[in-house]
């Protein structure tokens, strides 16, 4: 899909389309108008489709993790989502989470409306297999979603116009029951980081992410520390998300739901008398801490801010400035 780049080529002051394959007029089909376009360039080989899969864009193979991944999909049976349209993010435990969900609504005999991808090889086999009755994709994850796409009438591209456009009549995010994300921090706020690392310095863009939050509940899976860094933490580096827009956190110790999000006593409601390994956050921070001690907070240069964080309607919510070198 060519969704982001979509969007791109409509508002970028000069547009290069790259390819090793051009064909006569017209180009069937086509996601970009040439109307948007300024130069093509034709060279011998574009790129290794071989190396479409990126470190985060794979499941997990860690027992850890695919026992966050388990969890999850337990978390989302038990609060009553499954067979309900969901989207998993990039990073390997969202990926995983969909084989477990895949696999209990196969038991149970239910079929989702839609999924929302980044697409893959288990959403392309869910698709076929009927458990989904559509997916909407915005990225292609691996070789079987660009293969699907290309031939599945119900497979099909979507745009952040659709996807995740705050301001849009037809915009997908509140139509999700479900989103499994990944996070670097959140905080006893439930607050979240996606853009910067614990010690200050800038990681990735935040995507899709924070549109995403918009749909029924949102679900943070992670390890609850990564090389003896602790993720869930007093206050985040920097804030991408405000703590009530956050539905619950999953980790290896324990699943902790916001009381603080729309649906999170409803939720919580629904989760009594579950064998769910149920807490606090604070108790997930509490561990955390006796685990791996108290993070060492990064030096930051407050005269020098390097970006600002924007909320989906544009507002300025956090300021990421410079980090001091180490000596």
């Amino acid at each position: 899909s060519l969704g982001f780049a979509l969007a791109d080529s409509e508002y970028a002051d000069h547009v290069i389309v790259v390819t090793d394959h051009l064909v006569e007029v017209p180009c069937i089909p086509w996601e970009i108008q040439g109307m948007n376009v300024d130069v093509v360039v034709e060279m011998e080989k574009i790129g290794d489709p071989s190396k479409i899969v990126s470190g985060t864009t794979q499941i997990t193979k860690s027992p850890t993790r695919l026992l966050i991944a388990e969890y999850v999909a337990d978390f989302i049976e038990a609060a009553g989502y499954l067979g309900k349209p969901f989207q998993a993010g990039a990073g390997g435990i969202a990926l995983a989470s969909v084989k477990f969900i895949a696999e209990r609504m196969r038991a149970q005999g239910l079929r989702a409306p839609f999924a929302r991808g980044g697409s893959t090889k288990v959403l392309v086999e869910m698709l076929d297999e009927g458990l989904i009755g559509a997916i909407l994709d915005g990225q292609t994850f691996d070789l079987d979603g660009v293969r699907s796409i290309g031939a599945h009438p119900r497979h099909v591209p979507t745009t952040p116009f659709t996807s995740y456009n705050y301001h849009g009549k037809g915009n997908w995010a509140p139509y999700v029951a479900t989103a499994v994300l990944g996070a670097t921090e959140v905080d006893l706020e439930f607050r979240a980081n996606v853009v910067t690392h614990s010690d200050g310095l800038l990681l990735h863009g935040i995507g899709g992410w924070q549109n995403t939050l918009f749909g029924e509940c949102s679900i943070l899976a992670f390890p609850l520390y990564r090389g003896r860094i602790p993720i869930v933490v007093e206050q985040v580096t920097t804030v991408c998300a405000p703590g009530e827009m956050i539905g619950a956190v999953i980790t290896e110790r324990g699943i902790a739901v916001n009381p603080r999000h729309r649906n999170g006593p409803a939720i919580l409601e629904r989760l009594k008398g579950s064998k769910l390994p149920l807490t606090t956050i604070e108790e997930l921070h509490d561990i955390a801490r006796r685990l791996c001690g108290a993070p060492q907070p990064p030096e930051i240069d407050r005269d020098h801010p390097v970006a600002v964080v924007k909320w989906v309607d544009g507002t300025v919510i956090d300021t990421i400035h410079r980090v001091r070198a180490a000596d």
